[in-house]
C-alpha cells in the first residue's frame, strides 16, 4: 500500500498512456464496484482489452483525458468531452470517467483531477456525468464538487446485473 505520494502532476494524456490508464481503470473498477457489480464480471476485466479501447479513445478528437502521475507512475485519470445524452444542449459537456488506483484513494488526487477538468470548462457550460446509484463514495465526491442529481436515471446491465445509473449535473 502507498503510504505517501510524492508531488502529484496532472497532465494531458496521449495514446502512449493507454497501458497505464487501462491498469488504473481495471484496478479502480475492482475496488470501487466490489459488492455492487458481480464479482465474476470484475474478475473478468482485462487490462489488455482496456488498453486497446484507450489507444482508440486517445487517438480520436473530441474528448480530453487528464492523468495524475506520482512516484513515476500513473495513479489516476479523468476524461471529459461532449455530452452524449439525447437531451443535451449544444456545448454541454460530460465527464466520462474519473478513476484512481485504489491505493491512492483519500489523498486528494481525484479532487485535483476534477479541479483541473472543471477549470477548463467555459463559464456557464453545463457538465453532466453518470454514476451508479449504489456507489456511495462516488456520490459523495460528486456532491462535494457541486454536482447534484437532476432526476434522470437509466438502467444498465453490467455483468448480468440490472443496475441504476443516476445523472448528476453542474451548471
Amino acid at each position: 500500500m502507498v503510504t505517501e505520494l510524492s508531488e502529484v502532476t496532472i497532465r494531458p494524456a496521449g495514446p502512449a498512456d493507454a497501458s497505464a490508464i487501462a491498469a488504473v481503470h481495471v484496478a479502480s473498477w475492482r475496488g470501487a464496484y466490489a459488492g455492487i457489480v458481480p464479482d465474476e464480471y470484475l474478475a473478468s476485466l482485462d487490462v489488455d482489452q482496456r488498453e486497446k479501447h484507450w489507444v482508440e479513445s486517445l487517438s480520436r478528437p473530441g474528448a480530453r483525458t487528464w492523468l495524475a502521475d506520482a512516484d513515476g507512475r500513473t495513479i489516476g485519470f479523468a476524461t471529459i468531452g461532449p455530452c452524449r445524452d439525447e437531451d443535451a444542449e449544444p456545448g454541454d459537456l460530460e465527464i466520462y470517467a474519473i478513476y484512481l488506483d485504489p491505493e491512492t484513494w483519500g489523498r486528494g488526487v481525484a479532487r485535483d483531477l476534477m479541479r483541473t477538468m472543471l477549470a477548463d470548462v467555459p463559464p456557464g457550460v453545463t457538465v453532466t456525468l453518470w454514476v451508479l446509484a449504489d456507489a456511495e463514495r462516488a456520490l459523495r465526491f460528486y456532491r462535494r464538487h457541486g454536482f447534484s442529481p437532476d432526476g434522470v436515471e437509466r438502467r444498465d446491465d453490467i455483468g448480468g446485473k440490472d443496475l441504476t445509473m443516476v445523472r448528476f449535473r453542474r451548471s
